[in-house]
């Protein structure tokens, strides 16, 4: 596997993050997220266990990230990313969306669907956050919650939890 084009590095967003060790332009593969397939009942076992690097790579498999040879795990979520997921032939690609500039914190969106979304509070510090680590399709649900608990904080500042 090629790393050549990331770095990993402290983040702004959480703890550690990739970043761009050159120039990336719109559309250019820049890692794979790489680690053993395992099976669904696997892939349970492990979340349960507290392993947040499983990828979900179709029907059958997923992939498990949680290894020393798979820097792409530390790309960090945003609701504003510069990169996206891509399942190519049975494999994920972590592609770019816009053109990236050497030095940039490589980001994708994580596509957390609404189950739980509540547990999954979003540190991407984007103009564009929604709060909390869930698909383009649900933010202007996590909008609408967010803008709720804030109300709820401004009325009542000790039963809040925005």
């Amino acid at each position: 596997m090629d790393a050549s084009k990331v770095r990993v590095d402290r983040s702004g967003i959480h703890a550690t993050g990739c970043f761009a060790a050159c120039d990336i332009r719109q559309g250019e593969k820049v890692i794979q997220y790489v680690g053993p397939k395992i099976s669904k009942a696997e892939s349970l076992r492990e979340c349960e266990g507290g392993n947040v690097y499983i990828f979900t790579l179709n029907d059958e498999v997923d992939i498990n990230g949680n290894v020393e040879w798979n820097p792409a795990r530390y790309i960090n979520h945003s609701c504003e990313a510069n990169c996206e997921s891509e399942n190519d032939e049975d494999e994920i690609w972590i592609q770019a969306v816009r053109d990236i500039k050497a030095g940039e914190e490589l980001t994708y969106n994580y596509g957390f669907d609404l189950d739980e979304y509540k547990d999954y509070p979003c540190l991407c510090g984007s103009t564009q956050c929604v709060g909390y680590m869930v698909a383009a399709e649900f933010f202007d649900h996590a909008r609408k919650y967010r803008a709720e608990q804030r109300q709820l904080a401004a009325a009542n500042p000790e039963a809040a939890t925005v």
